[in-house]
């Protein structure tokens, strides 16, 4: 007896083959998936092992700027940066400790620029004073350091003379941050503590200026004053200065 459905048709027999056309496309999109994924790893790999291994992408040049009196040569051999390092596996925080070693950098920012230049970007050390000694003239900068030693002592720098580190360092700030008009008159500082910063003008009058604090208060006090006659000016208290 043979099954028939409603209507009196027979149902439709799948042919013996009909699945392996179905089962070849499943396959076929798995294969082509799963390489999509391998070639995409191998790209990636490849990529990485370029970048971070091979001197394709390497440190082929380094380019100094910001110098005034340090030469590229000498910034480079600080730097010593090894020819095709891989810019990716070059460490800038220890590049730019290894610069500032040299005495006349105050700061350094080191830059890569792809595909094969590093940027060594300089800031030297500023002089605001210097103290002249039997080797020479000692260069010192805002913050008291003493950075460089020249035969003789530059025009326009006023001399220091100072005792110890701390007295130096607030010499050094106040005439970092005095006005131009100020400092250009300044011919020398001495400094017995830091509380006791005392500046000599051109015209040999004398300025008590005390600590390194109240910087713009006492030199708009010092203005007022400077148009009067007198041989000392005290404004190490601005609020209560004195002439004599």
């Amino acid at each position: 007896m043979t099954d028939t459905v409603p209507g009196g048709r027979r149902p439709r027999r799948r042919p013996r083959g009909a699945k392996r056309p179905a089962r070849r496309r499943v396959q076929r999109r798995y294969l082509v998936r799963r390489w999509t994924v391998l070639g995409s790893l191998l790209a990636v790999t490849g990529l990485v092992v370029l970048i971070f291994f091979t001197p394709v992408l390497g440190a082929n040049t380094v380019e100094v700027t910001g110098i005034k009196d340090l030469t590229a040569d000498e910034v480079r051999a600080a730097a010593a940066i090894e020819p095709g390092t891989p810019l990716a596996r070059l460490d800038a925080d220890e590049i730019a400790e290894r610069v500032r070693q040299l005495p006349r950098v105050g700061a350094v920012d080191v830059r890569r620029s792809f595909p094969a230049t590093v940027e060594l970007v300089i800031t030297e050390r500023t002089p605001v004073a210097v103290i002249v000694r039997d080797d020479g003239a000692h260069l010192l900068d805002a913050s008291g350091v003493d950075y460089g030693t020249i035969k003789a002592a530059p025009p326009g720098l006023p001399t220091l003379d100072a005792s110890g580190e701390f007295a130096t360092k607030a010499a050094t700030t106040v005439l970092a941050t005095i006005p131009p008009q100020l400092s250009e008159i300044v011919v020398a500082v001495t400094a017995r503590t830091p509380t006791d910063v005392r500046l000599t003008l051109a015209d040999q009058r004398v300025v008590k200026w005390g600590d390194a604090e109240n910087v713009p208060h006492k030199a708009a006090v010092l203005g007022a004053l400077l148009t009067q006659k007198g041989k000392t000016f005290d404004v190490a208290a601005p609020d209560f200065p004195t002439i004599s």
